[in-house]
């Protein structure tokens, strides 16, 4: 399985982004090829976390391609700098 973390910093509402990632986003990664789960996470400080699995690194990669058309055409207000993203094979894991 593939990883893509992104952290985004400035967010002006919380409340907001959330609303629109679930309303918005989800529905469009999570029919990707491949995918196996999608957490958005507020951190507080106006930071926000996403992490985004999946079986396969294509569709890991095309994931951060969906994000960023997401975010410009979406939530540019909400999320105004670019986030870090950090990608990679899942390696170790426990779900319960």
């Amino acid at each position: 399985m593939y990883v893509t973390v992104r952290r985004y910093e400035g967010v002006t509402d919380p409340s907001e982004a959330g609303r629109l990632v679930d309303e918005g986003f989800i529905p469009i990664i999570s029919e990707m090829p491949g995918f196996v789960a999608y957490y958005w996470v507020d951190a507080g400080d106006g930071v926000m976390v996403s992490t985004s699995v999946f079986e396969h690194k294509d569709a890991e990669e095309q994931s951060n391609w969906a994000a960023g058309d997401f975010v410009a055409n979406n939530l540019a207000s909400l999320l105004p700098n670019p986030p870090q993203i950090t990608a990679g094979e899942l390696v170790a894991h426990k779900a319960s």
